[in-house]
């Protein structure tokens, strides 16, 4: 289900009260911010997380290391 399907299936009437599908979310508590040090909003290191999440859902998925293609 994707984010606009969850806050209509929450609030069928959000585009009347909401100017945006985000606030909306926010409101309904679909999404949530996260408190994270200003360390980990550097570029380089976002990306190797993702990177690495990555490798791993493919390592629980397929078995074995996504680099031994």
């Amino acid at each position: 289900m994707n984010l606009g399907d969850e806050v209509e299936r929450l609030f069928p009437g959000w585009k009347r009260w909401y100017p945006n599908l985000f606030d909306a979310a926010s409101d309904l508590g679909v999404i949530r911010a996260r408190v994270c040090s200003p360390d980990s909003l550097l570029l380089s290191k976002r990306h190797s997380k993702v990177r690495s999440a990555a490798e791993e859902a493919h390592r629980e998925m397929w078995g074995g290391n996504a680099k031994d293609k």
